[in-house]
């Protein structure tokens, strides 16, 4: 059980028509346990779905197998000609482990002004932005500028094989016009020597989900054995585990650099990177790995009883890398653990990087600036990855920017896949706001 010392049951405050949206769509669990193993997303699709009928639109709900449903839903724009936006979020969620949690991750807690839960910032949150955003232009009798696909995937965590990836393969058609999409982990605020500054997501590292698979000989657990694949293993996760990257810079982290140290006083070519990265504090938590490939090992798997030496050894490791340097890493990957080491790759997928240039980027600004005049507004590279990645297969440009005005003291980043996920109120509506503004000027 949750650790939620509150006694006795809480009267719930009044909720805005987005928290409260938010808030059911996390009390679907909806866990993704990764390699297909996950918990229906069908349930959410269904509500997703239901509302947006009652705003007189038609989504489609595509099961790539049963239960792991994704929605799509067209909203036609005041001009056909233009090229449409996709607008899009995930249903699915990262597993949580209630007795780390301080309270039900399943529930929808609303307390100290923020909401909690498994998918309170990655990504429920910014779907129920998306759904009351659209729903207040076509309540007033309006429509957004252009063509609008929203889409709420499945299996996001899993690099969207049961999501994303299925619809671009098997119902590309659902895409047809469109030219830019938006999605998560950009448009939020860190706060930069006293500026409050919004990060737009111009950029994520690719992907490489790798096993690595030692071969030994099997034996008993007393013998004198060299020949131990546990052994083998270990040392080349260890090796892997522990090697510094070097910096590896591209146009988005140089560009962001160079605004942080104007931010500081500082003279970009004279200052360690990572040191001025840091000095964002919390902000710091996506920034500093966008700056270097990583490789992170996270699962290990060997042997069956106590006393019997197993002939394999397996590990699971995480590889990101810079965009244009996937090749150039998974060598060195190579190279590390070594030739007596098998690499099997379970799942591979492309980095991104686009211009902060550009009418979408110049909306975007636009309407933040609009609810905050005094930010700043800065591009970033994500160090983990989005469905952009497979609606960049289409020819489709995508961005991060899920619009949210934070507390500069608030762990945003570590909110992510961590305990104690939770985002303000007040956030959220902003964030509507925001994505309002930019449905009627972009």
């Amino acid at each position: 059980m949750a650790n939620d010392t509150t006694a006795g049951p809480q009267p719930e405050p009044e909720l805005s028509e987005t928290a409260r949206i938010a808030r059911d769509l996390i009390r679907f669990d909806t866990s993704n346990r990764g390699g297909g193993d996950a918990d229906a997303e069908r349930p959410a699709a269904e509500y997703v779905a239901d509302f947006l009928r009652e705003l007189g639109l038609e989504p489609g709900i595509y099961e790539s197998d049963p239960g792991r449903a994704s929605v799509v839903a067209r909203v036609s724009g005041e001009d056909p000609d233009l090229p449409a936006l996709v607008l899009h979020g995930h249903l699915d969620v990262v597993p949580a482990d209630p007795a780390n949690w301080t309270v039900d991750p399943f529930a929808g807690v609303v307390k100290d002004g923020m909401l909690w839960g498994r998918g309170a910032v990655d990504m429920k949150d910014m779907d129920a932005m998306i759904l009351t955003a659209i729903a207040e232009l076509l309540r007033a009798g309006e429509r957004p500028r252009r063509d609008v696909i929203l889409a709420f995937f499945a299996d996001e965590e899993n690099g969207g094989v049961y999501g994303a990836q299925y619809l671009v393969t098997e119902h590309p058609e659902l895409f047809a016009g469109a030219g830019t999409a938006i999605s998560e982990v950009g448009g939020y605020s860190i706060d930069l020597n006293g500026q409050r500054a919004y990060l737009v997501q111009t950029g994520e590292k690719s992907l490489d989900w790798v096993r690595l698979r030692a071969r030994g000989t099997a034996a008993h657990g007393s013998r004198v054995w060299h020949d131990n694949a546990v052994t083998r293993l270990a040392e080349a996760i260890a090796a892997l585990g522990r090697h510094e990257w070097p910096l590896a810079l591209c146009d988005t982290t140089r560009e962001l650099i160079d605004e942080i140290a104007a931010l500081y006083g500082e003279n970009p070519h004279e200052i360690d990177p990572e040191q001025l990265v840091l000095r964002a504090g919390k902000g710091a938590g996506f920034i500093q790995a966008s700056l270097r490939n990583t490789s992170n090992p996270t699962v290990l798997q060997a042997g069956y009883k106590h006393n019997v030496i197993p002939d394999t050894a397996e590990a699971l490791v995480d590889i990101r890398a810079v965009p244009g340097g996937q090749q150039e890493a998974m060598d060195l990957v190579r190279e590390i653990v070594g030739e007596d080491i098998e690499i099997e790759t379970l799942h591979s997928d492309i980095g991104l990087e686009v211009p902060f240039t550009g009418e979408l980027v110049d909306a975007m600004t636009a309407s933040l600036l609009k609810s905050d005049p005094d930010a700043k507004v800065l591009p970033y590279l994500l160090s983990g990855g989005t469905d952009n990645k497979s609606l960049a297969r289409l020819g489709i440009v995508g961005y991060g920017f899920a619009p949210l005005r934070l507390p500069a003291d608030l762990d945003f980043p570590g909110m992510f896949h961590g305990v104690d996920e939770r985002v303000p109120l007040d956030a959220l509506d902003f964030g509507h706001r925001v994505l309002v503004d930019l449905l009627r000027s972009y």
